[in-house]
């Protein structure tokens, strides 16, 4: 019934529970751990499950009930008399200490650290009962209920076992991170310890000491330790109320601490949260071991010293994680598109290209390396991802990352080959020379891509692998390749203009002049979204309103919807069906696949139509404004020549700026393509019974798909996979920029801003008041006329949303991000690159957004 904690192990969690399982796995490994046996969930189960069944669907309200039944339930007897024999074999004279163990704890995506209650120094065998029962109890206190029911585990499988073991008569106890939780690194261990039990230092109660370890040298940082925590005779524990400004542990014991964490983390194979105690003899003993889940995973150690990743992810505005398939379609859509640029790759995927369970990073450590890297890449950070080019110029102090002579010849000539190989420098002039030529040809390169993929007509399964390889390699980047010598002009004169307005504008006002932008291919789609929900008659945007996103789209796909709206909706999807949230990951539905996303932003546009809102006309005002400041500008300069100048380049980005959205659309064609030719090879071999469900292709790469197709079974890579998704998908922390030893770099910037606002990048100017909708995901979202969206990220997926927002709040991005640039063109109040925005603003809170001076405030 009862189990020696000495043959407990890891794997047995669902007999066991979390802890239990790491505490016999550290015992049979070596570690020394308090001797002990365990209580396990059958024991739970055969005595609780009666008793709370029919309180269960009454959760979070029932809470109480349960654990006054439990505390109050009889042991049945055989289970008494198997604890109080096992309690004896652990020596009468000896206090116990008795532990929770939930089966839902130590999961990868949770620790669900602290849920459940531990009793110390419990002395005798009625007190020890008690502690058994009190700890099954705590399986249902209001906190453990709440964080399940966040973290999505059901609360009819939860069970729990309890770890009873000989009490550690601590001189000083705490805990040990085996990595640095706060800055992610993986080569500091950071120790916080007090005198006597860990409790004071577990429960938060006192500042303990703390004490660093990385490479042999210690960073200590002593705490005031107001209180401690001893054992009180007879049992139980009390606190001691004294000031110790004394070091708790030695050096020496500090460095034995980290030893025995950093062959724990290398037993596990993973990081680890560690509480440690330290007996009278200076023996030390580990109570607890879990995984520290806060950590975010890294990209495989390239063993080449320290490297600086930028996230892809973040860069795009995906806060999510990409399937295997969708990172193994983009590796493929970047070497195409060096290849076509006369840079060399290997494989089907760029060198530079690092994974992290779903995450894209881009090793970007050789831009330290050389002058040209550290002074472009900052600017261009600057545009397009403000957060990240803070972070990067505090990067380039450190001296792992200090610069190594001059230019590289190497840099130099695959400089020169992708100006001759794209045209750049006569593309650059012509568009400024002919800007409707130029727009005319870029958009002529769109529809050839488009053309080019529909007409390709793959058959069998091998036939749509070769399909989906050639429409980036052959269809896509040749033509991609284009694009950015037309697209130049309009950045380099975006970051021209503050220097040649001079004094006669302010940011604010340069900022007005982008707004109704033309030709910008995304807010033409939006727009034309608007345009159907705003020809509804009353009845028609009444059922939309009426209506959820699920059933609007199953009334589409039945042609249950009015006429007009069919239609409109027809057109909308074949111009743009490709397109989707989260639109570079290849594992994404589109628009064309499932509509009811799209669906539900249509209802939000009808709702702010009949509301009286009009986005079409805002738009409109906001290019007449537009140019109403680039007149006044221009007026304001004195020198004629420089006036010229500057109403030439207003009017030349104005033309042109239309243009940056079109390398992201013709490469979102082909990623759609490539989504169709491999759902339809998912759906053979699900028909085949080879794969369970069409949509594991996305959980495969190219290689591993084609060996799929000869036979190879791909279950148990696939299955693993999708777990790993499964848990990247709970992660709400993305950062920036990462180092390979787990330090997030942003950890060691200064903060910004206050407790009653954040700082932010100016993006579209204005200020507006409003109640905030904090959104995570777009998918079913609904922003009112006037209300403030915030995101953690936003890419075109999102745009629709704008339409009706009364301002933008965005953790990632920059003055030139996708969502930035429809913002400002839409005329709405935006600030990017607001660091814990979607943490620090309350859903439903009153905010103010000062755009133009990038503030937000609470």
């Amino acid at each position: 019934m009862l189990l020696p904690l000495s043959r407990v192990r890891a794997e047995m969690g669902a007999e066991v529970g979390g802890k239990a399982g790491n505490l016999g796995e550290l015992l049979a490994s070596g570690f020394r751990v308090p001797p002990g046996f365990v209580i396990p969930t059958d024991a739970y189960a055969e005595t609780c499950d009666p008793l709370i069944a029919d309180l269960l669907d009454g959760l979070p309200g029932t809470a109480a009930e349960i654990r006054d039944r439990i505390r109050g339930a009889e042991l049945p007897a055989p289970l008494r008399e198997a604890i109080t024999a096992a309690r004896a074999e652990l020596g009468a004279e000896h206090p116990v200490a008795v532990r929770s163990s939930a089966t839902a704890e130590d999961l990868p995506f949770a620790s669900f650290a602290g849920q459940q209650d531990t009793y110390l120094n419990v002395v005798g065998a009625e007190p020890l009962l008690d502690a058994v029962r009190r700890c099954w109890a705590s399986l249902w206190t209001d906190r453990a209920v709440a964080y399940r029911g966040a973290n999505g585990v059901d609360h009819r499988v939860v069970r729990l076992a309890v770890v009873v073991q000989r009490m550690v008569d601590a001189r000083a106890a705490g805990v040990l991170f085996t990595a640095n939780p706060v800055t992610g690194c993986r080569d500091e261990a950071v120790i916080d310890a007090n005198r006597g039990l860990g409790e004071s230092v577990v429960s938060g109660a006192i500042t303990p000491d703390r004490f660093a370890v990385s490479g042999g040298e210690i960073t200590r940082e002593l705490g005031a330790k107001t209180a401690s925590v001893r054992a009180r005779p007879g049992g139980g524990t009390e606190i001691v109320e004294r000031l110790d400004r004394r070091a708790s542990i030695t050096d020496a014991q500090v460095r034995e601490l980290a030893e025995i964490g950093g062959a724990a983390a290398a037993h596990f194979g993973a990081p680890q949260d560690l509480e440690w105690a330290i007996d009278g003899d200076g023996e030390i003993w580990l109570t607890q071991a879990r995984p520290i889940t806060t950590l975010f995973p890294l990209p495989p150690d390239p063993g080449r010293g320290l490297r600086l990743y930028l996230s892809v992810n973040s860069a795009q505005g995906v806060h999510r994680p990409l399937t295997p398939m969708g990172i193994a379609v983009l590796g493929l859509l970047f070497t195409g598109l060096l290849q076509h640029l006369g840079l060399r790759t290997e494989g089907s995927r760029p060198a530079l290209l690092r994974d992290a369970d779903g995450w894209l990073f881009a090793d970007i450590t050789g831009t330290t390396r050389n002058p040209i890297g550290r002074a472009v890449l900052p600017r261009a950070l600057s545009v397009a991802e403000a957060r990240s080019a803070r972070i990067y110029e505090s990067v380039l102090a450190r001296t792992e990352f200090a610069p190594r002579g001059g230019v590289p010849r190497k840099l130099l000539r695959d400089l020169a080959r992708v100006v001759r190989r794209t045209r750049a420098p006569q593309r650059f002039a012509a568009a400024l020379r002919a800007p409707e030529i130029a727009r005319e040809q870029s958009f002529d390169l769109v529809d050839q891509v488009r053309a080019d993929l529909d007409a390709m007509r793959p058959v069998t399964a091998r036939e749509r692998l070769a399909a989906t390889r050639d429409g980036f390699l052959e269809v896509l980047a040749p033509r991609l390749a284009q694009l950015p010598g037309r697209v130049l002009p309009v950045l380099a004169l975006s970051k021209l203009l503050p220097a040649i307005a001079g004094t006669a504008a302010t940011d604010a006002e340069l900022q007005v002049v982008l707004r109704g932008v033309p030709h910008n291919i995304t807010t033409e789609m939006d727009l034309q979204l608007w345009g159907i929900a705003r020809r509804m008659d009353p009845g028609t945007a009444a059922l939309f309103a009426d209506l959820e996103p699920a059933e609007l789209a199953a009334r589409y796909r039945d042609r249950d919807l009015p006429a007009d709206v069919l239609s409109g909706l027809d057109l909308f999807l074949a111009q743009h069906g490709h397109r989707a949230f989260a639109e570079i990951d290849a594992g994404m539905p589109r628009w064309s696949d499932d509509p009811t996303h799209l669906l539900g932003l249509l209802a939000g546009c009808a709702r702010s139509a009949a509301a009286g809102h009009d986005a079409a006309e805002q738009y409109r005002s906001g290019a007449e404004e537009a140019e109403r400041e680039l007149d006044e500008i221009a007026r304001r300069i004195r020198n004629p020549l420089r006036a010229r100048l500057a109403r030439f380049a207003m009017r030349r980005v104005r033309r042109l700026a239309g243009l940056r959205e079109l390398p992201k659309y013709c490469a979102v064609l082909a990623i759609a393509h490539a989504r169709a030719q491999l759902l339809a090879i998912g759906d053979e071999l699900a028909r085949e019974m080879r794969i369970s469900d069409p949509q594991d292709v996305f959980f495969l790469d190219f290689e591993e798909l084609s060996a799929l197709l000869d036979g190879a079974d791909q279950s148990g890579t696939i299955a693993a996979r999708r777990a790993v998704r499964e848990r990247e998908l709970r992660r709400s922390h993305l950062p920036p920029m990462l180092l390979s030893d787990g330090t997030e770099p942003e950890t060691s910037l200064g903060a910004t801003g206050s407790a009653d606002e954040l700082v932010g990048i100016s993006a579209s100017a204005g200020t507006v008041t409003g109640t905030a909708r904090v959104v995570r995901d777009p998918t079913g979202a609904r922003i009112g006329p006037g209300e403030i969206l915030v995101a953690p990220s936003t890419d075109p997926g999102w745009t629709p949303l704008f339409l009706t927002a009364g301002g933008l709040v965005v953790e990632t991005g920059g003055p030139n991000s996708h969502g930035a640039t429809v913002a400002r063109e839409c005329g709405i109040p935006a600030v990017v690159g607001v660091a814990g925005a979607t943490r620090r603003i309350r859903d439903g809170r009153t905010i103010t957004v000062r755009a133009t001076a990038g503030i937000v405030e609470l």
